[in-house]
């Protein structure tokens, strides 16, 4: 069977691989296709397509954008992103100024407490890289201030304590906007990360509906058998797509893998053969008209 990966990350954002590297171990995994999915950004697809081009792999441009759904960050990820797109272009440098201002503000306040911790650090020797709560967990763990970047997130890195002031608020109404305006099918990522009850998660899947959401990630690595499976009935209530993947990251989230996530994780093709089917028959429909 041929499996995929619809949730993917590089060091274009906060995963370890450059988008190349990428490509290539999702190759070494015979996967069928992935989607590069990074926060906030589409700079790392150009490199990850030229090298999917002579590869048997099929590269999905995609992207994870986070807003606040009340005072809850959520992510929704995009799907075949027009990532030449002149608004989403313009939206995403936005985004990237604001995650800029709150960096540095971070950032001045490990250092103004004897955290020795610069931005070359935090780069990583990738200066286009766009800097997470990842980045900053990762050197206070290779620094030895923290044993580990769980303990980095819990410690230091919580919304709204001295380390992690919160961004300015972007809402789940303007994320969908940009997508719909750069033609993504738009997936709400990782419903169980939100500590939401099922309730409150159809509450959130209906109003993000009425927005124009489309899919619904069912499989992800942080999701058990169960969780799936109320998930999966919560995406028929709505008549939304379901969608998977790990996740992953590469070193920065050591146990979640390419293609299999945490343990036996597996997403078949034909998931993502209803989504294309879907995205792609609605906007030849479009163009018709």
């Amino acid at each position: 069977m041929n499996y995929v990966d619809l949730h993917v990350h590089s060091n274009a954002s906060d995963g370890t691989l450059s988008p190349s590297e990428v490509v290539s171990y999702a190759v070494s995994k015979q996967l069928k296709a992935i989607a590069l999915t990074d926060h906030d950004t589409t700079r790392g697809i150009p490199e990850a397509r030229r090298a999917a081009a002579d590869s048997p792999l099929e590269l999905i441009p995609g992207i994870e954008l986070s807003c606040f759904y009340a005072d809850t960050e959520i992510h929704i990820l995009g799907l075949y992103i027009d990532d030449a797109c002149p608004a989403l272009k313009e939206g995403l440098n936005h985004l990237v100024q604001i995650r800029k201002m709150r960096n540095e503000t971070m950032l001045s306040r490990f250092q103004e407490d004897g955290f020795d911790i610069t931005l070359e650090d935090l780069r990583h020797g990738n200066p286009d890289t766009v800097i997470t709560r990842a980045h900053f967990a990762r050197v206070l763990t290779e620094k030895g201030y923290i044993p580990s970047m769980d303990k980095a997130f819990t410690k230091y890195l919580q919304y709204g304590g001295r380390y992690c002031n919160r961004k300015e608020v972007v809402t789940p109404a303007q994320s969908m906007e940009l997508l719909r305006q750069a033609g993504a099918f738009p997936c709400l990522a990782h419903p169980m990360q939100y500590h939401l009850g099922y309730s409150q998660i159809e509450t959130l899947v209906s109003q993000l509906k009425d927005m124009g959401l489309k899919g619904l990630e069912i499989y992800h690595s942080s999701q058990n058998p169960y969780q799936s499976s109320r998930l999966k009935e919560i995406a028929k209530k709505f008549s939304l797509l379901p969608s998977g993947g790990s996740d992953f990251h590469g070193a920065n989230k050591p146990d979640f893998d390419m293609g299999t996530g945490r343990g036996g994780l597996r997403i078949s093709y034909a998931l993502l053969k209803d989504i294309k089917t879907a995205h792609f028959e609605k906007n030849l429909q479009s163009k018709k008209f």
